[in-house]
């Protein structure tokens, strides 16, 4: 009789021993999860801010092309001998 109170208790011992290890193995894999999504939207990010940087750069680069000629132009209208 005491043989099968201590055998049900080890069993529920180990039963709880193994739904804890089983919360913690789960626990471990959504950091991970967690870890490996921030990581990509942390490149997402950087690779964005790349892609804006590099059009900003292409505007001001129109923009001085396109107010050069607007400047000029004034010049040429003055000068200009039908």
């Amino acid at each position: 009789m005491l043989s099968a109170i201590n055998t049900k208790i080890l069993l529920a011992i180990l039963a709880a021993l193994t739904v804890i290890g089983g919360a913690a193995i789960y626990q471990r894999r959504a950091t991970e999860k967690a870890a490996a999504i921030l990581q990509q939207q942390q490149r997402d990010a950087e690779e964005q801010k790349k892609r804006d940087e590099a059009f900003r750069q292409q505007v001001e680069e129109n923009q001085k092309k396109h107010n050069s000629t607007a400047a000029n132009e004034g010049k040429t209208w003055k000068s200009y001998v039908p």
